[in-house]
């Protein structure tokens, strides 16, 4: 195949997904596959949307309903391997799947790994710190 280059303005004509980068740089992350991480990137997209269509429940958490059959699809990939990547997400902690019975999708609740505690550290200027107090 021979593809052309990007040129000017045609670098912005893409939707992309995003996943955390923190998932390939982190090592509390390194157990999870790659395909785990892309699909965490899906589940993630798909929260924004579940946002925007008042899919949030009696706590206020915001949940995604992502069938096993979109999840194929998305992927690529036989069943059993999004089985096997979802159970990775979830065994880790990253996911909740809420089974509704009845042949009814599962509820995905996808988890906010940041640690605040962490993240307000490393994101904070000097000027947060108290004030200077000088000794004569």
């Amino acid at each position: 195949m021979a593809f052309d280059y990007f040129y000017e303005e045609q670098s912005q004509q893409f939707a992309f997904y995003r996943i955390p980068k923190v998932l390939f740089t982190d090592n509390r992350f390194q157990k999870i596959s790659t395909e785990g991480k892309v699909l965490y990137g899906l589940l993630l997209d798909r929260v924004s949307l579940s946002r925007e269509n008042g899919w949030i429940d009696e706590e206020g958490r915001v949940y995604i309903i992502f069938t096993l059959n979109a999840i194929r699809q998305a992927m690529n990939c036989a069943e059993k391997s999004a089985i096997k990547y979802l159970t990775e997400l979830e065994d880790f902690g990253l996911i909740e799947r809420i089974r509704q019975g009845l042949g009814k999708p599962a509820i995905i609740y996808v988890k906010n790994f940041i640690d605040q505690y962490n993240l307000q550290v490393k994101t904070c200027n000097n000027s947060s710190s108290g004030p200077v107090q000088f000794t004569a």
